[in-house]
C-alpha cells in the first residue's frame, strides 16, 4: 500500500508500507517503527502550521506621521514609531486595569502626545486609537525634530530619518 503525506517543503512524499518493511526516504523501517514515523510526520506538519500562523504579517491601521486621538481619553498625537505587537515591559502592561487592558497581539504606536495641559510620549494599542480629523497641528516640541511638515494631513519625516 502507498500512502502519501505532504512534506515540509510542500511536496508530496510517498511513504511505502509493505507487509514487514516500510521505507521512509533511504531508511528501512520495520512495521513496529511505522507508528513512530507517522507520529513524527504529524508533529512536523503541526509545527509547520504553527510557524505559518506565528509568522502571519501584522498590518498596521495607522502610519508614521499620522495624527490620531485616543478612543477613550482626551489626548491626541503624531505617530513616530510602530511595534507590530506589544513590546513594552510586563510591569507597564500589568499597571493597566484588567477591564480595559488591551490585547498584546496587535500593533502598538509610539505617539508625541498632547492633552489640554501638557505634552508627553504615549504608547497606545491600535484598538484604542482613532484617526484625528481636526486638522489642528500637534504642538509637541519633538514633532519639529522628526518631521519637516505636513502633506495631505500626514507629518512628513525628515529626509535623513528615512530608511
Amino acid at each position: 500500500m502507498v500512502l502519501r503525506t505532504k512534506s515540509v517543503l510542500g511536496l508530496w512524499a510517498p511513504i511505502i508500507m509493505a507487509t514487514s518493511i516500510a521505507r521512509l526516504g533511504d531508511a528501512a523501517v520495520t512495521m513496529k517503527q511505522a507508528p513512530y514515523w507517522s507520529k513524527q510526520i504529524k508533529t512536523t506538519h503541526k509545527r509547520v502550521a504553527e510557524a505559518e500562523i506565528m509568522t502571519e504579517m501584522k498590518i498596521a491601521k495607522f502610519q508614521i506621521g499620522q495624527v490620531v486621538r485616543h478612543r477613550v481619553y482626551s489626548f491626541r498625537g503624531v505617530i513616530f514609531d510602530v511595534d507590530p505587537e506589544f513590546a513594552n515591559t510586563d510591569e507597564w502592561y500589568d499597571a493597566i486595569p484588567e477591564d480595559v487592558r488591551p490585547r498584546k497581539d496587535q500593533p502598538f504606536y509610539h505617539l508625541f502626545a498632547e492633552n489640554e495641559d501638557t505634552e508627553y510620549v504615549a504608547y497606545v494599542s491600535e484598538q484604542n486609537l482613532l484617526k484625528d480629523d481636526s486638522g489642528e497641528p500637534v504642538r509637541h516640541p519633538q514633532v519639529r525634530q522628526l518631521f519637516k511638515g505636513i502633506k495631505e494631513g500626514i507629518y512628513q519625516p525628515e529626509d535623513d530619518l528615512m530608511n
